[in-house]
């Protein structure tokens, strides 16, 4: 519901006015007096102002030159009210920030079509502000996989309801991509998507992260700060790692998901939304739900639709697709867009565990690319030793024990090779051996020296 706050003198024009506004749908609130209309300013959010020029204890255009300066996000549109207009006074309020202009006596339907105009004015304002806050890189869900495939499909099946979702998957395997997708396909695509890392605000800050703050609430804040779920009206939010979120706070936001309705920290008026919730986290909620962890009616409510994003490790023959994608991706970045890698070097990266998953593939990429930047062609030699460390031996059945000891003397050795930066004369002096010594260690090992 959209929220009109009218400043007038004239108690007749605040009832009147205020009466035919609540039959067209708006919430209202209304003061006589400048002074109490900058407070009300601060303590909730407004989408218009309609403030009369002559008040007894301001001049209208010297307040709205204040709430222009006011530490306010998405300030409302204001309209101007006047019963002695003049075009110089009208052309004043226009360059200081007015949203148009009224003249007394009012007429109530070009009222009416001026207070929808200022209402949609301020929705792309704020809209705009919020795409500009979100780095929006459209990536495609790239893989050829089996799991790739289902998981576009169940997009392109789900994502056109309003039902809530829920993302499994460990860290760096694409949650958030995933989410993306998601909205992207869904009905409120052109709307916005906002993000919330639940593991990354302190536990004294989440509350008004989410549900923002009103009137300095927050010791030496600014005076209002719209929360998530403000900022998502009629879009879509993704609370990320879900998981981390405090007990408190779940239930906190199980009410909000079940009314659309929130109150802003240090604010006394409620607030309407409709917002379609994406939740992702790493961890097994039903494992946190018998711990003590997690609510069990919080998880219920996320869980309408659950998506599961598979591990890089379970589906390894889309990395030659992923590396081309970020092979493309940092040559723009940097200038070089021929840039290739061998059958060879992808061999090697999918002998890899990636316990990072996708995330770390892609460091991985734009690492080789910085670290060798006349290269055309990645060959094998260019990668870091990382990828070579043990080929995710953890876990690894061995039939007998010179095997098992060969597989941890070869993840030793590359560790140590590792952290001298690829330099094996001062590797082979941090392991104690001589450089021969160590050379012929590596090749019984099957290690290859690099150039």
């Amino acid at each position: 519901m959209n929220h009109v706050l009218i400043v007038d003198d004239e108690a007749e024009i605040r009832e009147s006015l205020g009466e035919i506004l609540k039959e067209d749908g708006y919430a209202v609130t209304s003061t006589a007096s400048a002074s109490e209309a900058l407070v009300l300013l601060r303590d909730a959010s407004y989408d218009v102002l309609l403030l009369d020029i002559w008040l007894p204890d301001r001049d209208g255009l010297e307040v709205l030159t204040e709430i222009r300066s006011l530490e306010i996000e998405n300030t409302p549109e204001v309209i101007i009210i006047s019963g002695h207009g003049t075009i110089e006074t009208a052309v004043r309020a226009t360059k200081l920030g007015a949203f148009d202009f009224l003249e007394k006596p009012l007429s109530i339907d070009r009222t009416l079509i001026l207070l929808k105009n200022a209402v949609e004015a301020r929705r792309l304002r704020s809209e705009n502000q919020e795409f500009k806050r979100q780095l929006l890189i459209h990536v495609p869900i790239t893989g050829e996989s089996v799991s790739i495939k289902a998981l576009r499909q169940q997009i392109k099946l789900m994502a056109p309801t309003n039902g809530r979702v829920l993302i499994y998957g460990e860290s760096g395997a694409g949650k958030e991509l995933i989410a993306r997708a998601i909205h992207s396909e869904s009905l409120r695509s052109d709307r916005v998507f906002v993000e919330l890392n639940c593991a990354a605000i302190p536990e004294d800050y989440i509350e008004s992260e989410i549900f923002g703050y009103r009137h300095s609430a927050i010791p030496n804040g600014p005076v209002e700060k719209l929360g998530t779920f403000e900022r998502a009206d009629n879009g879509t939010l993704f609370l990320d790692e879900v998981g981390d979120m405090s007990l408190k706070m779940q239930a906190k936001v199980l009410r909000a998901l079940d009314e659309q309705r929130f109150t802003p920290v240090g604010a006394t008026q409620t607030i309407q939304v409709d917002v379609r919730v994406i939740a992702a986290t790493n961890k097994d909620l039903e494992e946190e739900i018998a711990k003590g962890n997690f609510r069990e009616d919080f998880f219920y409510r996320l869980n309408v639709i659950p998506f599961y994003v598979p591990p890089l490790r379970d589906r390894k023959e889309d990395i030659s697709l992923l590396v081309r994608e970020f092979l493309q991706e940092f040559g723009r970045q940097y200038g070089r867009p021929r840039i290739e890698m061998s059958d060879e070097a992808i061999s090697v990266l999918k002998q890899y565990h990636w316990p990072g998953n996708v995330r770390e593939l892609r460091n991985v990429i734009e690492r080789v690319m910085i670290l060798n930047p006349q290269t055309i062609r990645i060959e094998r030699k260019h990668l870091p030793m990382l990828v070579f460390r043990g080929n995710s031996r953890k876990g690894e059945e061995f039939s007998t024990l010179h095997q098992a000891r060969e597989a941890y003397e070869r993840d030793y050795i590359l560790k140590k090779i590792d952290e001298c930066h690829g330099n094996v004369s001062r590797a082979a002096e941090a392991l104690g051996l001589e450089r021969s010594h160590l050379y012929r260690k590596m090749k019984t090992l099957g290690i290859s020296v690099r150039e």
